[in-house]
């Protein structure tokens, strides 16, 4: 009996119709004439708690740190108990076993998990299903592949996995105890992927905070050249005066002497004549990362709500997997492509229809690339037709944005002129720009959206050969200022994410991490970023919905060594997880070093000093904040700096009232003196070997009243 293990019940139920009758559904399985498919919840099991290895970790202390685990232990999910007691019966009782956990290294794990946890020794396959098709099941059921030959991906999937317990679980303990012992209140989670990824909100936040804007001036003028105009800007030379350090004329002085000097001369000379032909290839296919980019940027979506969809649509078998980090497509994919391009042609969607009339489908674009295919691909749309009406307003858009980008496959590239005009007037240097299409291609499609080029003019610029004289017409002065750095929002951090080269302290490292796949995967980012708005360190202001960081952002991002707030390690470690998903890396060797990198971050958390903006009594040893502390024998100060400085000072009662003649009952020397406790006024005796207590009842000691 072959038993298939799908991820998730959708999945079971799509395989199942796949496999030969009868079929018939049972208590937590199908069986079929073509073997029986059960199905997980997601995660059937899950990392134990750190006291599941020994009853003392309970208690949170700093001389339990770290903890490692000698051998890793996973517990049941509770909600998940009576499906792994099904799943665990049908694999005692099957002759083979085929793992159907979704086509990335976090599916990969799921099912193989499972099987090691239960001690499974019967034989394994793997299906990969991209897409919940039939067609595209089918061919995979005839592509069954052996389930070792996918170990590298699932070593990938639990390194990681180990390495998140290891930071979250020991991190989190070592700078929640440090800020408690510095007088904070509440948990500081730190996270592998999520640490970097609020550092980079608090960062960009502080950027704002402390933008000063620079006003800067630009210079322009027009020339005659005999049949009409050309508008050229100033170019300082790097011996200008008045320049600021990035080469911007911030003195109005010097860039009015500029154009009054231009006006005296009258005329100039075209020195420099350059065209420079270019082209741009199609735009890759959608990985998840590039669709929740894309949705948010034209259409204001989160990320979660990006995933949800694209989920959605793949479930109702419109799209392909969609989990995907993969931007290109696999060669046997192209007989698919006239159904694809027929199917979307009577969409019903006017645009996506009247695209398919100009597609060329014999076009091979450069994401038709085996070589870049993993366990997935791109997202596309699949061979079932997808009825558009019927779609939400949020997955036509879901669905447009991916079919759009497939199209643009059949379109050639973008080809123009880039055109560069100088003349020197009065030995100034002005400059023009323009740029000449000359064929349209994919970007054809894209028309409407706004261009992300940055160049100033996009006009054709006159043919003016070199040595041509011009003749000076008008110019003005413009008064500009710099702009601050945007703010993020989800989909924008989610960018962030995935581009973490360019947020990297290290200027060394941003070549070697450009590659990288980015911090998170693709699945978790969204998650991720919610998680930091779940627990109150973001909260999303405006109707753009920008993040910005809680006072507790910056409180633990400040608590934190680089190695934490920035996200370069954090970077590295992705890299090396992505090295093993292909072979080129090991497990043990990745948690070596985790380990010890994890020692060095608990030693400086231990040497830290969380900042506060406390004030009041300063420690005479080390000058940090005291704070007022309750210990077994009673109220004291301790340093903030502690355990680096250990001075206490015992707080000592102070009387309230001490002209009393309440003699003590039980020493008959001692006077009783009314003290203020930090629960209210109570008495005290004053004889240095009694110190008899007791309480204030109406401004009296409670054993005088009647």
């Amino acid at each position: 009996m072959k038993v298939f293990i799908a991820e998730k019940p959708s999945m079971a139920r799509e395989l199942a119709k796949c496999l030969p009758d009868p079929k018939k559904r049972e208590n937590g399985y199908i069986r079929t004439g073509g073997g029986i498919v059960t199905w997980a919840y997601g995660n059937v099991l899950q990392q134990a708690e750190p006291d599941a290895y020994n009853e003392s970790y309970k208690t949170w202390r700093t001389e339990d740190l770290p903890i490692i685990p000698e051998t890793w232990k996973l517990i049941v999910s509770p909600s998940a108990k009576d499906q792994f007691e099904i799943i665990k019966g049908l694999i005692e009782q099957a002759d083979s076993i085929v793992n159907a956990g979704d086509p990335d290294r976090e599916g990969q794990l799921l099912i193989d998990e499972i099987l090691d946890y239960v001690g499974n020794t019967k034989p394994v396959e793997r299906i990969l299903l991209n897409a919940l098709d039939e067609k595209s099941i089918h061919e995979s059921l005839t592509d069954l592949r052996d389930n070792r030959d996918f170990k590298p991906l699932k070593d990938s999937a639990l390194a990681r996995s180990r390495a998140d317990w290891l930071m979250g679980m020991n991190l989190s303990r070592a700078y929640t105890l440090a800020a408690r012992r510095q007088g904070h209140k509440g948990v500081y989670p730190v996270g592998r992927v999520k640490t970097p990824t609020l550092a980079l909100v608090v960062r960009r936040q502080r950027e704002l905070d402390h933008f000063v804007p620079v006003t800067y001036y630009v210079v322009k003028a027009d020339f005659d050249y005999g049949s009409g105009t050309i508008t050229a800007q100033w170019q300082a030379k790097d011996t200008q005066g008045g320049l600021d350090s990035e080469g911007r004329c911030i003195d109005k002085q010097t860039a009015e002497n500029i154009l009054a000097k231009t006006e005296a001369a009258v005329s100039g000379t075209v020195t420099e004549r350059k065209v420079t032909h270019k082209k741009e290839n199609q735009r890759l296919p959608h990985s998840l990362s590039s669709l929740q980019i894309a949705a948010g940027k034209k259409y204001g979506y989160s990320p979660q709500q990006v995933l949800d969809t694209a989920q959605q649509l793949y479930e109702r078998k419109f799209t392909t997997y969609p989990r995907s980090d993969c931007e290109y497509l696999p060669l046997n994919q192209r007989r698919d492509v006239p159904k694809i391009l027929e199917n979307l042609a009577s969409s019903g969607q006017a645009d996506l229809e009247n695209w398919v009339k100009g597609a060329d489908k014999g076009l091979k674009s450069r994401a038709w690339n085996d070589s870049k295919i993993t366990a997935h691909h791109a997202i596309i749309p699949t061979t079932v037709r997808c009825p558009y009406d019927s779609l939400t307003p949020i997955q036509k858009n879901i669905y447009f944005l991916i079919a759009q980008a497939y199209i643009a496959q059949f379109y050639g590239v973008h080809e123009y002129d880039s055109q560069r005009i100088i003349i020197n007037c009065a030995q100034e240097d002005f400059v023009a720009r323009g740029k000449t299409v000359t064929s349209p291609g994919w970007k054809e499609l894209y028309s409407r959206d706004k261009s992300d080029d940055n160049e100033e003019d996009k006009d054709q610029l006159p043919v003016l050969k070199k040595g041509t004289t011009v003749f000076y017409k008008s110019g003005i002065t413009e008064e500009k200022e710099t702009k601050p750095p945007q703010r993020f929002t989800a989909s924008t951090l989610l960018a962030a994410m995935k581009e973490i080269y360019k947020y990297v302290k290290d200027d060394g490292l941003k070549k070697k991490l450009k590659e990288v796949q980015g911090i998170g995967t693709e699945a978790t980012r969204a998650t991720i970023i919610n998680e930091l708005i779940g627990r109150k360190f973001l909260y999303e202001e405006g109707k753009k919905k920008y993040l910005c960081p809680a006072d507790s952002a910056y409180i633990l991002i400040d608590a934190l060594p680089d190695e934490l707030a920035y996200p370069d390690e954090t970077a590295i470690w992705e890299e090396r997880l992505h090295l093993m998903s292909i072979g080129k890396d090991d497990l043990q060797s990745f948690l070596k070093d985790q380990v010890e990198f994890l020692r060095t971050l608990i030693q400086k958390a231990g040497q830290g000093v969380v900042k506060t903006h406390a004030e009041g009594k300063r420690c005479p040893r080390c000058g940090s904040v005291m704070i007022k502390r309750a210990g077994k024998y009673g109220e004291f100060y301790g340093c903030t700096s502690y355990p680096k400085c250990k001075h206490t000072e015992q707080i000592i009662p102070k009387a309230v009232d001490e002209s009393t003649d309440y003699t003590c009952p039980r020493c008959k020397t001692g006077r009783f003196v009314r003290m203020d406790g930090p629960y209210g006024p109570y008495w005290l005796c004053n004889h240095p070997g009694c110190k008899t207590k007791c309480a204030d009842v109406k401004g009296r000691p409670s054993i005088y009243q009647k």
